[in-house]
């Protein structure tokens, strides 16, 4: 056998869909895995992945992905990342594994690229978390990698980023996931009843407790503790979690007999904890304790390209048939969204109730969304970017949403194509 019936006996082996790539990101093998599973009817044989897998025209770090094959490249290592795929059933999030392989003297003659499904979420639709944007990709990737561990995890977000779903996701692939997953909301846990209703009580250990009662610790036993809020714990009850976390024991009030306890821990705050560790008023060592592995969920202002899906999300949810008129979600996009997701599905709630149509207008809109002006929350604050910077940004959001040649983004673009071509060789030298 010569060696491309050999490297194509190999692919077939490893039984994911798999490709061989040059350095110039050209197809030269295929197996039949990858054929079935994102072929789209064509010979794959020298075309680009990022072609084939995304519909575009330059490679996916210029259009703002991590791209596998140039950090494989970069490091001489395997490089892995979770990507949006376009596919023969639609756009799917897929994850990327990518090795260099290497001469004898150690150069790179070729990449290998496996691709695996992932169910960490839909791109268009469905009831766990959606969306496509750049900035939800990133922090999907980030769940991808540590749900499977028993790693402690810190979610960081505003209100309303959907931090609880996110914690649920990352239970459900992790080795708890036939456990219970516990939500702890923190805020509305009294000082005065913390440890009854973290570590639970014995009968007639207080006035009321007439019967024994187990804690949340326990009832997390073999599954996942979610401590929602974490940041409006009271110092003294910091103490108290500290020790459980760092003996993993724990007494009920009333009781001197010890449990051991047994969940993975994921915490999530809307609060800055290193800004509070600093100033006193979160213990630094529960903060190390609770921090090994931080995720910070993007604000929905920042999820410009995520909108329209989660408005067709939300009107299903609500069991509407209504479609949403350009106009009403132009006014959605531009809105700040200081209350994130939750505040969206209230305005869309409100929309569906205000209209008599079959379409959602403008006018069905709070008058917040329809008399907004950008400020400094949209615009990144009085931080003033250069021209080039800005047409830097406009370009990548260009090479990210064309599904075309080049010529025809150059078109669109209002500049010639050896233009287009300048700008691209200034993005890859950035």
């Amino acid at each position: 056998m010569d060696i491309t019936t050999d490297v194509g006996a190999i692919l077939e082996a490893i039984g994911e869909p798999a490709i061989l790539l040059d350095a110039d990101y050209r197809i030269l093998l295929a197996n039949e895995a990858y054929q079935a599973a994102y072929g789209d009817g064509q010979p794959l044989r020298r075309r680009r992945c990022y072609e084939v897998s995304h519909g575009i025209s330059v490679p996916c770090d210029l259009a703002g992905e991590h791209c596998p094959l140039k950090n494989a490249m970069t490091t001489g290592q395997t490089s892995k990342v979770l990507h949006v795929h376009h596919t023969p059933r639609g756009h799917e999030y897929v994850n990327v594994e990518t090795w260099p392989v290497k001469r004898p003297d150690g150069a790179i003659k070729f990449f290998v690229e496996v691709l695996k499904p992932s169910t960490i979420a839909e791109v268009e639709s469905g009831d766990g978390l959606v969306g496509r944007s750049i900035p939800f990709q990133r922090m999907l990737g980030c769940v991808e990698r540590v749900a499977p561990s028993e790693t402690s995890v810190l979610l960081l977000g505003e209100s309303g980023t959907g931090k609880e779903l996110v914690a649920h996701t990352i239970h459900e692939r992790s080795a708890s996931a036939a456990g219970p997953f516990v939500p702890v909301e923190c805020t509305g846990l009294p000082e005065s009843l913390f440890e009854s209703e973290m570590f639970g009580h014995v009968k007639g250990s207080f006035t009321g407790a007439s019967l024994d009662k187990i804690g949340l610790v326990a009832a997390a036993e073999g599954g996942t503790l979610f401590l929602d809020e974490i940041g409006d714990i009271d110092l003294a009850e910091q103490v108290k979690l500290l020790r459980l976390l760092e003996t993993r024991q724990f007494r009920r009030v009333g009781s001197t007999e010890s449990q051991k306890a047994d969940f993975r821990l994921i915490c999530a705050t809307n609060k800055d904890i290193a800004a509070m560790v600093e100033d006193g008023t979160f213990r630094e060592d529960l903060y190390y304790r609770i921090s090994v592995f931080e995720i910070a969920l993007p604000p929905l202002r920042e999820r410009g390209d995520d909108i329209p899906l989660l408005v067709d999300r939300l009107l299903k949810r609500l069991g509407s048939t209504l479609s949403i008129s350009t106009a009403a979600m132009d006014c959605l996009k531009r809105y700040a969204f200081p209350g994130n997701i939750r505040e969206l599905r209230n305005v869309i709630e409100r929309a569906v109730l205000m209209c008599d149509g079959d379409t959602i207008l403008a006018e069905h809109l709070p008058d917040k969304l329809l008399h907004h002006e950008p400020g400094e929350q949209e615009t990144g604050g009085s931080e003033v970017r250069t021209l080039a910077e800005v047409e830097d940004e406009h370009v990548r959001a260009a090479l990210r949403q064309h599904r075309g040649s080049r010529a025809s983004l150059a078109q669109k673009l209002g500049i010639s194509e050896r233009a287009l071509y300048r700008k691209i060789s200034r993005l890859k030298a950035g």
